[in-house]
């Protein structure tokens, strides 16, 4: 389980692609002896198993289905990275509960700026669409956001500076992709409903 309050950014400096991928991602200050093999780390929200540690980074690897429903897909070396490792018990639940597991990617509508802030439209897919709700909670990239306004299956959010300095999220452009994680309580509710 994670927060989506990101620790780290990374670089990945080296992918083996040969079946599933094999990723090197070096963090930019997350302390390398803290992050156990076989310890779960969220990496731009994709849930990853630590595999092995390199003298400057870990390396994790990603399955078929993690590649074809994550922006891991596009990854070079060089493409930063938003980590979080894993909730310990009596960590600070900072931002809402988050499993890791992607549903799907979203794409950049439009960027503007507002105030010192960024207000973010995203492209969702339509079957995520009914677990968007304004006010609740989304993990794109694997920040914990507020959901501003839905309209459909676009939906808007505002990246406050802190944000933009210290994940990835601060990058963004119309186009881009990010990984998406509905929130969880919506989708179990969801679920309870259509029964």
């Amino acid at each position: 389980m994670f927060t989506g309050i990101v620790q780290d950014i990374g670089t990945v400096i080296a992918i083996v692609k040969n079946g599933d991928w094999l990723m090197t991602i070096r963090p930019d200050n997350l302390p390398l002896e803290r992050t156990a093999i076989g310890a779960s780390m969220a990496c731009s929200g994709a849930c990853l198993t630590v595999i092995a540690k390199t003298a400057d980074g870990f390396q994790v690897q990603a399955s078929n289905e993690t590649l074809g429903k994550t922006t891991l897909k596009n990854w070079q070396v060089g493409t930063r990275v938003n980590l979080e490792p894993a909730l310990r018990m009596g960590d600070e639940l900072g931002g809402h509960l988050v499993s890791g597991h992607v549903d799907a990617t979203a794409r950049v509508a439009s960027v503007r700026r507002e105030g010192d802030s960024m207000r973010v439209q995203f492209d969702a897919p339509q079957e995520l669409a009914r677990f968007i709700a304004p006010k609740g909670s989304v993990v794109l990239d694997g920040v914990s956001l507020t959901v501003n306004e839905v309209e459909g299956g676009r939906f808007g959010v505002n990246i406050i500076p802190h944000t933009q300095k210290m994940t990835t999220l601060g990058a963004l452009q119309v186009g881009d992709e990010v990984n998406i994680e509905a929130d969880m309580i919506a989708r179990y509710l969801d679920r309870l409903i259509r029964r």
